[in-house]
């Protein structure tokens, strides 16, 4: 059975963690598999929107520390390389994406595993759901950009209270305190999430991707970068058909029928 599934529906990819046994803790089939199944999204243009979601009851309990220690009890130097060889470059290509990217979360989400949640655009999550930060209870800092993803979000002050204290957070204070978007009912997570997506692989693509790259490096930036990026990207998204053709609707008092072009 594969690790990872990937299916295609009118525009939305919808990739699903599949290790339900193991709460789709992540080994390094996992994790290669995720990262060529996102890369392959950002290239093809059928793919307008993404989900990532987990099968079973945990969206994802982080890394397999199963086979992490194996690894390690064989001096095996992988574990220690995965950061830069698979966590960095999925958080890279998660927040990178051209395309938005919503996280369905259908229970857990710990370590890795939230790290990808606050990597995406956006957060729809089960009522059940909780996300812990417990990379201090095994000796170990955060990883999968989570130290850079959760302060903002959340706020510097509660991001260091989740990452030293290892209190996981529930969904509703999740939401109250603006990690996540949307709470529903477990069994509404994933065709909630789906819609969202479909809703959106139908709008102005480029104008997302123009977006996502200008609040990217304005998050980090000065205001004078920032200044600076929005001003390229509106211009680019200024030459866009969908541009005109959102003018154009307006005018005419009809919807507009975006190509993502």
């Amino acid at each position: 059975m594969s690790t990872l599934l990937i299916e295609d529906r009118a525009g939305v990819r919808t990739l699903t963690l599949n290790r339900p046994d193991a709460f789709n803790s992540l080994t390094v089939e996992l994790k290669e598999a995720l990262l060529a199944a996102l890369d392959a999204a950002a290239s093809d243009d059928a793919v307008r929107a993404i989900v990532l979601t987990g099968a079973g009851k945990a969206f994802c309990a982080g890394q397999d520390l199963k086979e992490h220690m194996a690894l390690l009890a064989a001096n095996d130097p992988a574990p220690l390389a995965t950061v830069d060889k698979h966590y960095n470059p999925i958080v890279t290509a998660i927040t990178s994406m051209p395309k938005p990217v919503i996280a369905a979360v259908n229970g857990m989400a710990a370590g890795a595993g939230a790290s990808f949640a606050y990597a995406c655009d956006l957060r729809i999550v089960s009522s059940a759901a909780k996300f812990l930060m417990a990379f201090a209870n095994v000796g170990l800092t955060a990883d999968s950009g989570a130290a850079w993803t959760l302060p903002r979000l959340i706020g510097y002050g509660r991001a260091m209270e989740m990452m030293l204290l290892a209190k996981p957070v529930g969904a509703e204070e999740a939401l109250r305190i603006g990690m996540v978007s949307q709470v529903v009912a477990p069994e509404e997570v994933l065709s909630t999430a789906q819609a969202l997506a479909s809703t959106m692989a139908a709008g102005p693509t480029t104008a997302y991707a123009k977006i996502k790259e200008a609040m990217l490096a304005s998050a980090a930036g000065s205001l004078a970068e920032g200044l600076a990026v929005e001003g390229r990207t509106q211009a680019e998204a200024g030459h866009t058909a969908d541009h005109k053709e959102a003018v154009d609707a307006f005018v005419a008092k009809r919807p507009p029928n975006f190509s993502g072009k």
